[in-house]
């Protein structure tokens, strides 16, 4: 870590690695995938679950994203294609695909590091955290947090046992 840093400083002040540095600020060493992902519907409005380990992390989301990303959890295809659908679709057809997702916690507000690749280049884009989430179900890429996030923000799961008479 202390080389990294060091790497990362000389990188910026020449200014050789500006893209390189960004994108490894933004990475969090201690990173979780997200192993399944669900859409709820709460007192508050529809909420993602991201479930990993013995943790759910919940996101509030806007009931158009949460209609995407049901969708693109069960197959369900929209008579018109939401942004979601669209993105994939163009992103698909020029080559390109998502690789990853990044979902991390500032100041209250969750964000979205989507990675794109096309051809020989990859790209790194700053998202909502729900579009990043719908896009990276679509391609079926990983969705990754970081472990302080999930363990400081993360509610345990509730194991309901089996009732007996």
């Amino acid at each position: 870590m202390k080389h990294l840093r060091r790497l990362l400083s000389l990188c910026t002040v020449v200014g050789l690695c500006a893209g390189l540095a960004g994108s490894v600020a933004k990475a969090q060493v201690g990173q979780v995938e997200i192993k399944n992902v669900e859409v709820r519907l709460s007192d508050h409005g529809p909420v993602i679950l991201l479930k990993a380990e013995d943790r759910v992390l919940p996101i509030f989301v806007d009931p158009t994203v949460a209609g995407s990303i049901q969708g693109a959890l069960t197959g369900q295809k929209m008579k018109r294609p939401l942004s979601h659908d669209l993105m994939h679709t163009i992103l698909e057809t020029f080559g390109g695909k998502v690789t990853r997702t990044v979902i991390t916690l500032k100041d209250g507000v969750y964000y979205g590091d989507l990675t794109v690749a096309m051809k020989d280049t990859s790209k790194v884009f700053d998202s909502r955290s729900s579009d990043a989430i719908a896009l990276a179900i679509h391609f079926k890429a990983p969705i990754l947090v970081g472990r302080d996030l999930l363990d400081s923000a993360g509610k345990q799961i509730q194991e309901s046992k089996p009732q007996t008479l």
